[in-house]
């Protein structure tokens, strides 16, 4: 009689969010592999995956959560305002887990961190950490300290960019709000952005999660290796029917006094990450994984807009 071998299992945090969903998605279809899924809430059943509850927020439902395992994808984080919350979820949620999975025997660890961590000034092309890390928020400041633990035990750090795609509540949103109180081309749409799709980073998540030889930890951008406008993202936007046509240029010194007398959600500091330069180079991620990238960085923005335009209808 054959004995059939026991499935990789990998730990996914962040598993019902919007880039973890994705990850999901595609590690759950890689044949030999049982995700073991953390939640606060579990999901829907399904074939390949075993929910089990848990929360970075207390340290003590992680106990246990990486025996067997043969790899730990981290994706959670909290990255709302909240200093507190935003520390012990990030930080402290994030070692404990670590320790867990250093104990457990642990090997191939991939964590989830974020191009902000370079904070507000405006930068082109720069390898990781050309720029020194300067994180302004509270989200960015504890992710960023959050990536110490996982290099320190070999791990693979993921910084990307703008993440776009289904479920992205966050990116053209902001865009659909920003078009509103500010009705032009900000500065002339020549900001340099790095962007990546969901689906494009959750490739890159699943292929470091389960290739069968070594990989190399360190930090990556974790975008698509071409750069993209503003006014292209924009206008890209736009075609889809997902924002509307702007036809005026205006002045960075104009933009942002006409975002200040109509105030809203976005704040300046967002704005900036959005219509001033900031792009990361991240062709080492590709070459790491031996994935080809979609031939644009907006390749996949059909697939997403009947999401987006309900999405944007509803709020």
């Amino acid at each position: 009689m054959q004995i059939s071998e026991r499935p990789r299992v990998i730990v996914l945090t962040g598993a019902t969010g919007f880039i973890g969903s994705a990850a999901l998605d595609a590690l759950a279809r890689r044949p030999g592999v049982l995700v073991r899924a953390l939640a606060r809430t579990p999901g829907a059943e399904r074939e390949g995956v075993e929910w089990v509850r848990a929360d970075l927020g207390d340290p003590g439902s992680l106990r246990g959560v990486c025996e067997g395992a043969a790899a730990l994808v981290n994706l959670a984080s909290y990255i709302g305002r909240d200093e507190e919350r935003c520390h012990t979820v990030n930080v402290l949620g994030g070692a404990a887990l670590l320790a867990e999975a250093v104990r457990a025997g642990v090997r191939r660890i991939v964590h989830l961190s974020t191009a902000a961590v370079y904070g507000n000034l405006p930068h082109r092309g720069i390898e990781v950490d050309e720029v020194a890390p300067d994180p302004v928020s509270a989200a960015s400041r504890t992710r960023l300290a959050s990536e110490a633990p996982v290099l320190a035990a070999g791990g693979t750090v993921l910084r990307p960019g703008l993440v776009l795609g289904a479920g992205d509540r966050w990116v053209v949103p902001a865009l659909a709000e920003l078009i509103d109180r500010v009705p032009a081309s900000w500065d002339g749409g020549r900001a340099l952005l790095s962007v990546i799709d969901v689906g494009e980073l959750a490739r890159l998540v699943d292929t470091l999660a389960t290739a069968p030889g070594p990989v190399a930890g360190g930090i990556h951008h974790a975008s698509h290796p071409a750069a993209v406008t503003s006014a292209g993202l924009v206008s890209a936007l736009a075609a889809e029917g997902i924002l509307p046509e702007v036809r005026e240029e205006w002045s960075w010194n104009r933009c942002l006094e006409q975002l200040r007398v109509r105030p809203g959600r976005v704040t300046e500091r967002q704005f900036s990450l959005l219509a001033r330069d900031y792009h990361q180079r991240a062709d080492s991620i590709w070459r790491l994984t031996g994935l080809r990238p979609t031939p644009t960085p907006l390749s996949l923005l059909p697939a997403a807009a009947p999401w987006y335009r309900a999405h944007l209808a509803r709020a």
